[in-house]
């Protein structure tokens, strides 16, 4: 399933690129994150904390960034591991220059395996929906924040 939106942040795309470059940005902009370690490059460990509809658990995942082209678009690779099932998604991210904003046109394609597959397939693509609107809320806010030199 494809899923995919826009959202327009209040920074210019150099700052909303660098803040996306940032494993503390990430840590704190997608929901659910507990830890996130580097562990090469542009490539990290993460535990979250996710609820796909019914399903609740902790995951162990791995993040890569790849086919960076800056700061115009990046693509993201998930593979988060739980007892209920794996998640496999890539996306790629497209920031497009408007000046003191920033648009940022997302596609993604989210696949369920195990349990939460059975239990929540049917509602992936709103729930990505709803966690990529709650990380680019959180990505403006970081926006926000007066940048450290």
């Amino acid at each position: 399933m494809q899923v995919d939106g826009s959202n327009v942040i209040q920074a210019p795309r150099e700052r909303v690129w660098a803040l996306l470059q940032d494993p503390a940005v990430l840590a704190r902009c997608v929901p659910g994150v507990q830890e996130m370690t580097p562990d090469g490059p542009d490539s990290y460990t993460a535990v979250l904390n996710v609820a796909v509809g019914p399903v609740k658990g902790k995951f162990k995942a791995k993040v890569k960034i790849s086919d960076q082209v800056p700061p115009e678009r990046m693509t993201l690779s998930i593979e988060a591991k739980a007892p209920t099932g794996m998640v496999n998604a890539t996306g790629t991210l497209t920031l497009v220059d408007q000046g003191d904003t920033t648009r940022v046109d997302w596609a993604g394609e989210p696949k369920l395996m195990g349990m939460i597959a059975s239990l929540a397939g049917r509602l992936i693509g709103g729930i990505s929906k709803q966690q990529a609107d709650v990380f680019f809320t959180n990505l403006e806010q970081e926006a926000l924040k007066p940048a450290t030199a």
